[in-house]
């Protein structure tokens, strides 16, 4: 299953589960609160279902999980694939006496899963390219592209994330103009002395915004762990090839 269908997947298991914990707990709960408020002659309380309970505020817990659900798969995906970088993947070829061709011939038998890996495609490239050209500059600058390849593709696999921790709080500033225009709407009740309207549409103006700021701080910094995984795995990538790939092949 490629990573775009669990994707999709992680999505729409998303949206169903929040959109069924909407229509069967928070919305009937909060309109409760609402009502019992009402009757005593008080404005709506700021109870945290009050608040969640708004169109905006749903999309933003939606798109909150499928970014963390993002977010957390690739993190788990890098640490899964760590131990690799305490291992000698070239040692077999040095003990058996062979060539760094049959070193190569050991990785490409390696399972898919592990092939694809950044340090075994790196030191693949890196490979091809010594047996190739049998210059130690030539595989440098291999191994050099292969870190740069690494850091485009990370960096272009986390566009999405990026856009979703954008959207967010565009979605409460949504919220917030329906607010204030929902608001507007019912200037002449306030003037007449009802404000219940007025006041419940300014607080889906206020709590939408509220909401999707909260989302968009906790989503930076789980991304901001992200990141900091990805450099780590660049910089580890790069110590390995120059430790076990091109200090061997220069002696």
């Amino acid at each position: 299953m490629t990573d775009m269908i669990k994707s999709m997947i992680a999505l729409v298991v998303s949206a169903i589960s929040v959109h069924l914990a909407y229509i069967g707990f928070v919305r009937p709960q909060a309109e409760l609160i609402m009502q019992a408020a009402k009757q005593a002659g008080q404005s709506a309380p700021r109870d945290m279902l009050v608040i969640m309970k708004d169109y905006e505020q749903e999309i933003c817990i939606i798109l909150m999980l499928w970014a963390g659900y993002l977010i957390i798969s690739k993190c788990m995906a890098i640490l899964k694939d760590r131990y690799l970088y305490t291992v000698d993947l070239l040692e077999d070829s040095e003990k058996t006496g062979t060539d760094l061709s049959g070193a190569l011939a050991n990785l490409e038998r390696l399972p898919e899963e592990t092939k694809s890996t950044p340090l075994v495609v790196a030191l693949m490239a890196s490979l091809r390219r010594y047996l190739i050209t049998s210059d130690v500059q030539n595989t440098s600058d291999a191994v050099e592209s292969s870190i740069e390849a690494l850091s485009i593709r990370q960096e272009s696999e986390n566009s999405m994330i990026r856009f979703l921790i954008w959207a967010i709080p565009s979605i409460g500033f949504i919220g917030t103009v329906r607010g204030i225009g929902g608001a507007l709407a019912q200037a002449d009740q306030a003037l007449a002395g009802d404000i219940s309207g007025m006041t419940n549409s300014l607080g889906l103006a206020f709590n939408s915004t509220f909401v999707a700021l909260l989302i968009s701080i906790l989503l930076m910094f789980l991304l901001h762990q992200l990141l900091r995984l990805q450099d780590g795995l660049v910089v580890d990538t790069q110590d390995y090839c120059e430790k076990f790939l091109l200090k061997r092949i220069s002696e």
